[in-house]
């Protein structure tokens, strides 16, 4: 079960939450069984999209739809050239943190990771959690001059940290150590999209640390992006709850 610390009361009461479903799965239908009204099923994406721009709903979580269903909609909808998404976990202690970029056209640039890093400063703070950044790299600093695509990584790291720090943040590099980053911080920015999704498929596929879902943190409503190979989207739910009422 995810934590009760941050989720103790995730009551729908007065709320709209619509999930996307595919019409086959059961997981969808357990889930409603258990929030009743409060819990809208959509099966057509765009009907989902509409609804959430138009404030019918207060959150949407994706479900089972699929992502080449419903992510254009949203990125045409919203009027997003791309999206951003941070994934936020539950490790086995407790701990929560957030990891990004996730998706592999994301985070690119030092520009493109600011804006994540801050985003998910934001995020965090509306949940009530610590905001250490922790920038990572593809190599240790003494590694520089191995390859000059590590070399890059670090530079690029280096001057994240920096900006960072000058605008008030809490941020350090990491280098490649990915784990002391999950002790030592609360996000975690990886090098890139690619390295960012493959940090996510070891945690969660690999690991079983709990992915609770993955928001969209440039837009200004709640959408949380989903994995449907989870066994449940109640903490999905759970985590889209959490941000209306602390974002109202």
């Amino acid at each position: 079960m995810f934590s009760q610390t941050l989720f103790e009361e995730y009551d729908p009461k007065d709320l709209k939450i619509g999930i996307g479903w595919d019409g086959k799965s059961n997981k969808t239908i357990k889930i409603k069984e258990k929030f009743g009204e409060s819990l809208i099923v959509y099966t057509d994406a765009n009907k989902l999209i509409e609804d959430l721009y138009n404030c019918k709903i207060d959150a949407a979580v994706r479900g089972d739809m699929s992502s080449s269903a419903i992510i254009p909609r949203l990125k045409e909808i919203f009027k997003i050239d791309n999206l951003e998404r941070v994934v936020i976990y539950e490790l086995k202690n407790g701990k929560l943190i957030i990891s990004a970029p996730v998706g592999i056209d994301e985070g690119w640039t030092v520009e493109q990771k600011y804006a994540l890093a801050t985003r998910s400063v934001n995020l965090m703070e509306s949940v009530g959690i610590k905001t250490k950044i922790a920038v990572m790299s593809g190599g240790r600093k003494d590694d520089m001059g191995r390859c000059p695509e590590v070399d890059k990584t670090i530079h690029d790291a280096l001057k994240l940290v920096q900006v960072l720090n000058t605008k008030g943040y809490n941020a350090y590099h990491t280098e490649i150590l990915l784990e002391n980053a999950i002790s030592d911080a609360d996000i975690i920015i990886a090098p890139d999209g690619i390295s960012g999704n493959i940090i996510f498929r070891s945690l969660h596929f690999i690991c079983g640390v709990r992915a609770l879902g993955a928001p969209v943190v440039n837009i200004d409503r709640i959408f949380i992006d989903t994995s449907r190979a989870k066994d449940s989207y109640e903490d999905s739910i759970a985590l889209a709850i959490k941000l209306v009422r602390n974002n109202k």
